[in-house]
């Protein structure tokens, strides 16, 4: 009898085991793709993956770095991730095959909500004698790391202005960036991240540092009739230490994104509890770029399909899901 009853037990495991995709403890274990340390990106998913495990029953979820927004796309189009981080520009572009050097169209990736307008940052140091973009002709740049939405958004802008092949690029996360700018080696750096952002304050602690106007330049180049996704906004003066002015840019939005895999009720159930006022209360906490987040905003910036568990969840906000939006 006992054997039997063995043979039973160890069937009956076999099969729990089978349902719960190997997990013993039946939860969904996924993974959230982040980016660059210092970065905005890691502090956005890294603060969801801690909130959705702790709140959300039988999900946990990781949070991985990365190079930044067009690896999360890449990695999450391919399943390697459930969630990511990805400006609206590259989501865009990637959809329709248009990513600079890459023709593949990555249809798995479906946005879910804005997050936060993330601006272009252009650091030089003061009495460096670079005053505008073209005096970077021939400098040293550091743009991001490889891969990253950063370096995407600055090789478009850069080469929307003939300026691309005429600079020398280093690919440096922003915490290197700032600290090489401070040791001369580099002449300038590109940040594309919500601010404050904390290796500008870095950069700005050591040095004086100027930040440079990039509208005019790109509105010459013809850089918004490209890429209309992007919009014009300012870094308001004392945003940084020493840059007592205003500053002319422009942004992305980064959208908290999913695979077309993942359960329309596990994003549902993500986006309510983080769009919950006790949610995005903590969300702020974790970074005050958050305080961008709201209902209200919810698919601002949102140019491609949304996933269809944030289609419930919008619509049921009552919020308007326009025929761009719509993956149905």
């Amino acid at each position: 009898m006992s054997i039997i009853r063995n043979r039973w037990v160890l069937a009956l495991a076999v099969i729990a085991v089978t349902l719960t995709g190997g997990n013993a403890l039946g939860k969904d274990r996924l993974a959230f793709s982040g980016g660059p340390e210092g970065g905005t990106f890691q502090y956005f998913s890294n603060g969801i993956a801690i909130r959705l495990s702790k709140n959300i029953p039988d999900v946990e979820v990781s949070n991985t770095a990365s190079a930044g927004s067009l690896e999360n796309l890449r990695r999450v189009n391919s399943g390697e991730a459930d969630f990511g981080i990805v400006y609206s520009g590259d989501t865009y572009l990637g959809r329709v095959g248009r990513l600079t050097n890459d023709t593949r169209e990555y249809k798995n990736v479906h946005a879910l909500a804005f997050l936060y307008g993330a601006p272009a940052h252009l650091i030089v140091k003061a009495g460096s004698g670079i005053e505008k973009v073209a005096d970077l002709e021939g400098k040293r740049i550091a743009v991001g790391g490889a891969g990253s939405g950063a370096a995407g958004a600055a090789e478009r802008y850069f080469t929307s202005l003939g300026l691309w092949d005429k600079m020398n690029v280093e690919f440096l996360g922003y915490s290197k960036a700032a600290s090489a700018l401070g040791d001369n080696l580099i002449d300038a750096f590109w940040v594309f991240a919500g601010f404050p952002n904390s290796s500008v304050i870095q950069a700005a602690a050591s040095n004086k540092i100027k930040i440079l106007g990039v509208v005019e330049a790109g509105q010459e180049a013809g850089f918004f009739d490209d890429y209309p996704f992007y919009t014009e906004l300012t870094i308001p003066a004392g945003t940084y230490s020493g840059v007592d002015y205003d500053v002319a840019s422009f942004q992305d939005s980064a959208l908290w994104v999913a695979g077309e895999h993942v359960k329309p009720e596990t994003v549902d159930a993500a986006l309510a509890d983080v769009y919950s006022k006790e949610g995005l209360a903590y969300m702020v906490k974790v970074k005050s770029t958050a305080k961008a987040m709201s209902v209200e905003k919810g698919l601002q910036g949102i140019v491609t399909p949304i996933h269809a568990g944030a289609e419930t969840f919008w619509k049921s906000k009552g919020l308007e899901v326009t025929e761009a939006q719509s993956a149905r």
